[in-house]
């Protein structure tokens, strides 16, 4: 008889209530600090939103040390590999469903609710709730009044787009080099990845700040602001914990963690990374170029 492959099961943890409640704080607060920031109150929301950031940061800390000591200890079978791979790709098609309902939600609103707004149904009711609406996309003009511009997509959208790809490809070279064992490319390509998710970062945020500040492109902007900034907002958290997740494989590298037969780590956080750069591309079509 063939023997079963022994399967670890660790004790109880505390990491998923504490990151439960971090993404509470995040929620919560973030929510106030975008109501206090429109009404121009004291904004108490801020201190919740970044207690919840650093309980976040905290509990993925903690959370890997434990998962990396373990993995190191020798703990974890070939069945447990599985499961792990099995985990990952169940959380990445979470992801993709959820991005998947805020695509839905633009695609509705530039399909139908701005066509039915427009009259185009042959329907009146459009004079009763918007007389003067233009049925175009993006809606510059809010029904206060209010006018703002839309985002090109050349410069700052472009050249994020270069990263990221850059960025996957780069990622795929220092997966390459691990299982061949050439440690000093898997490190020059992998840290190469690194600097391109920040500089994505960095300016997404010059981005948003000439938004606000030049453009008029804000949260208040209507449909299309809330539009845009939740999608391009949410990606912009998915590169951040992605940049995350590479620094702590990046780390683990360094100290000579993974070899080409065993680094499952290092796979789920290359499929993380690409699968962020696949949603960034959608973004990039439908909310900036169509």
């Amino acid at each position: 008889m063939n023997a079963y492959a022994k399967y670890y099961v660790p004790e109880q943890s505390p990491w998923p209530i504490i990151g439960a409640v971090g993404l509470f704080g995040i929620a919560f607060g973030a929510g106030h600090f975008v109501i206090e920031l429109e009404k121009g109150q004291a904004t108490h929301g801020l201190y919740l939103l970044l207690a919840g950031i650093a309980t976040i940061l905290f509990m993925i800390v903690g959370w890997f040390r434990h998962v990396i000591i373990e993995s190191m200890s020798g703990l974890y079978s070939k069945q447990m590999d599985i499961s792990f791979r099995q985990g990952m790709s169940w959380f990445i098609f979470s992801e993709v469903m959820f991005f998947a309902a805020f695509f839905g939600a633009l695609f509705f609103v530039r399909v139908f609710s701005v066509p039915w707004l427009g009259g185009h149904d042959g329907g009146v009711t459009h004079q009763i709730l918007w007389p003067h609406f233009k049925a175009q996309w993006p809606l510059i003009i809010t029904p206060k009044g209010d006018k703002t511009q839309a985002m090109p997509w050349l410069g700052v959208p472009l050249i994020n787009t270069v990263i990221l790809l850059t960025s996957s490809v780069t990622l795929h070279f220092a997966h390459v080099s691990l299982e061949k064992n050439k440690r000093k490319t898997l490190t020059v390509c992998l840290g190469l990845t690194i600097l391109l998710g920040l500089s994505f970062l960095f300016f997404q945020a010059t981005e948003y700040y000439h938004a606000y500040t030049e453009v008029g492109l804000t949260l208040k902007s209507g449909v299309y602001g809330n539009t845009f900034f939740m999608l391009t907002g949410f990606h912009g958290l998915h590169v951040t914990l992605g940049s995350i997740f590479l620094i702590v494989l990046f780390c683990r590298v360094l100290k000579g963690h993974f070899t080409p037969d065993k680094h499952f780590a290092f796979q789920a956080g290359s499929w993380y990374w690409h699968f962020v750069d696949v949603v960034w591309l959608c973004l990039f079509v439908f909310v900036y170029v169509l």
